[in-house]
């Protein structure tokens, strides 16, 4: 980041001094050693040029040609490659260190060269730009500048091992390339279109002998320069003539900084396969399963026998839970977990972890903020008996009387004509809120499709499915010793406490197979109070701010997804409350966290969908 910071500023530095007309200093001089460009039009360069007796002025002006708005881009393309490039060197990408050694050296090259030919009178118009800057030690220490960038950039090579993925950088000169080409096309052909309005008159070897100095940058040349094949006369013609080479070298830019947004790490496709290994072998919490999901990327310790699944976004690895692996080995497997961050220039950020994780992430200066509640329900001895679990009784009998059953079945092998229900009951739910299904660590019909998930049907005696529930195995030392309910659906116009039932019925069914917990998963943005004894008490934790934005943000996303409702439904089962973390390292990450969760909930969310939601966050703010 330091060495980000100083090609930057050295980039930075003589642009803004050659926009000034009062710049005083040593360092002032740099921008004559890089942006030496006065704004001129080509009417005028033609009127010089056209003089005989003037060629001297004509071949200055003519240098000076492309300093209008693309011109002067052109004339400071160097420094904007170089802010580019410090992007990806903040990041600690190899890819960004050598574009950024190659293009710092030219730069010193060419520093070097103008100031030993200020020195030799070699440019006699620079004479009254340097001013008192015309001796050898005024013009060294500019020099000397890029010079020392250049040298730090060598110096600290080690410091950028981070590589995109495979295909990025051929993918990125093919599409650069591309550009190239079109853009040559389009001036080629616009040139001929508009051949009157350039003088000469523009024919197609013209233009095409012209092409390369609209695509490089405004160089002072060693020679004397001489008058441009062609100059455009009328505004159409100047916009194509200053145009192409602008348009390609944003087009450049951008897809440069998109490289180094890429994530920088690749799972093979066996890395699930290991990772579903490990977490039988060795277990997981009650949310691990939700690990082995698609869109995951994993970390492996160096010992073998932990991993870490992770959402790879620009500048955030985002983990799905905490880690999965022996306890034992829980302490060192997330410190070389976030060693593994910062050597690919990213920030860690663990969530949805339980106490034991967020307890770790503490030791090692971890900051915390709760973001969800888990309930849990201890099997062995559970009843619903009491007034407390009147409702539930009540779903119960109804569904007794109406001839519904609760019925186990795996999706992958279920009968098409359940098939078919199930996937007109989660589109029908998907057409109401008008809004997709969240992902992550909230499955849809992708994540049922499991051999090894179980799904709870509530369906009558002709075969007309309800509503389901899906649940995920909680492994323990190579067994499964609980559930976790992840999918809920129900049919709007179908038995209505469905969902009391099924999971009433899960909890009795799975108790008598001998499971010792149930957990009814956790509700994002959602909370029990300070009376569950489950979270942070007011003013506790990381910071009041933080948390009342959690809450209103809640609040507004209530009407959308009923995180809230989802809560206060569970908890007439009387569970345990059990809090979820977001453990970060540094404050000035939360952004780009907070970005990195919506992306992670809502990984395709149109335009329109997005309009929604923030039209109903709005009228939830109202």
């Amino acid at each position: 980041m330091l060495v980000g910071l100083l090609v930057t500023a050295s980039a930075v530095g003589p642009v803004i001094s050659a926009l000034s007309t009062q710049a005083v200093g040593p360092l002032a001089v740099l921008r004559f050693l890089n942006t030496d460009i006065e704004l001129i039009n080509p009417q005028t360069v033609a009127a010089l040029c056209s003089d005989p007796a003037q060629t001297a002025d004509c071949s200055a002006a003519s240098l000076r040609l492309r300093a209008g708005p693309a011109g002067f881009f052109l004339a400071m393309l160097p420094q904007v490659l170089l802010v580019v490039l410090a992007d990806g060197l903040r990041r600690g990408r190899r890819f960004a260190w050598w574009g950024a050694v190659v293009l710092q050296g030219l730069m010193t090259l060419l520093a070097a060269v103008r100031a030993a030919r200020y020195l030799s009178g070699g440019n006699a118009g620079a004479g009254y730009a340097l001013g008192a800057a015309q001796n050898a030690l005024a013009l060294a220490l500019p020099v000397l500048v890029p010079l020392m960038v250049f040298v730090l950039l060598c110096l600290s090579r080690r410091l950028f091992t981070v590589s995109a993925p495979p295909g990025t950088y051929r993918r990125f000169l093919l599409r650069v390339a591309g550009a190239a080409a079109l853009l040559s096309a389009a001036y080629v052909l616009g040139g001929l279109a508009l051949r009157t309005s350039f003088t000469p008159q523009a024919g197609a070897g013209a233009l095409i002998a012209d092409l390369p100095e609209r695509f490089l940058p405004v160089l002072e040349l060693e020679f004397p320069a001489s008058t441009p094949g062609l100059l455009p006369l009328t505004v159409p013609a100047d916009l194509l003539y200053e145009g192409v080479g602008s348009l390609f070298w944003v087009f450049t830019c951008v897809l440069l900084a998109g490289t180094f947004l890429k994530p920088a790490h690749h799972s093979d496709s066996s890395d699930s396969g290991q990772a579903r290994t490990l977490l039988k072998t060795h277990g997981g919490g009650t949310m691990a399963w939700m690990t082995l999901w698609p869109g995951n990327a994993y970390w492996f310790s160096s010992s073998g026998n932990s991993y870490v699944a992770f959402r790879p976004t620009p500048g955030v690895a985002l983990t799905v839970g905490g880690p999965v692996g022996p306890e034992r080995e829980l302490h060192s497997t997330i410190e070389e977990f976030i060693a593994f961050c910062t050597a690919n220039g990213t920030a860690a950020c663990f969530y949805s972890i339980h106490g034991e994780v967020e307890t770790v992430t503490a030791d090692l200066g971890f900051s915390r903020l709760q973001v969800a509640e888990e309930t849990v329900l201890p099997l062995g001895n559970l009843v619903f008996r009491g007034r407390k679990f009147q409702d539930l009784r009540t779903a119960l009998n109804h569904a007794r009387k109406a001839g519904i059953q609760a019925r186990w079945i795996s999706y992958p092998t279920a009968p098409l004509a359940v098939v078919d229900q199930l996937q007109a009951i989660s589109e029908e739910w998907v057409a109401d809120k008008k809004m997709p299904e969240m992902g992550f660590t909230l499955g849809g019909l992708d994540e049922v499709d499991d051999p090894e998930v179980r799904c709870l049907i509530a369906v009558d005696k002709d075969g007309t499915v309800h509503a389901v529930t899906s649940w995920l195995p909680v492994y323990r030392e190579g067994r499964v010793v609980g559930w976790t309910l992840d999918f809920m659906r129900r049919r709007s116009s179908g038995f209505r406490p469905s969902m009391d039932f099924l999971i009433a019925s899960a909890a009795g069914m799975l108790q008598d197979e001998g499971y010792e917990l149930l957990s009814l998963s956790g509700a994002p943005l959602a909370r029990a109070g300070p009376e569950s004894g489950s979270g942070d008490e007011p003013g506790t934790g990381d910071s009041s701010l933080l948390d009342s934005v959690l809450d209103l943000l809640g609040t507004t996303l209530e009407p959308v997804y009923g995180f809230r409702s989802l809560l206060a439904f569970k908890a007439k089962f009387q569970p345990r409350y059990v809090p979820l973390y977001l453990a970060y390292s540094d404050p000035a990450s939360l952004p780009a966290i907070g970005n990195a969760v919506a992306r992670a909930y809502l990984p395709r969310m149109s335009l329109a969908q997005g309009l929604t939601l923030v039209r109903t966050i709005v009228d939830g703010a109202r």
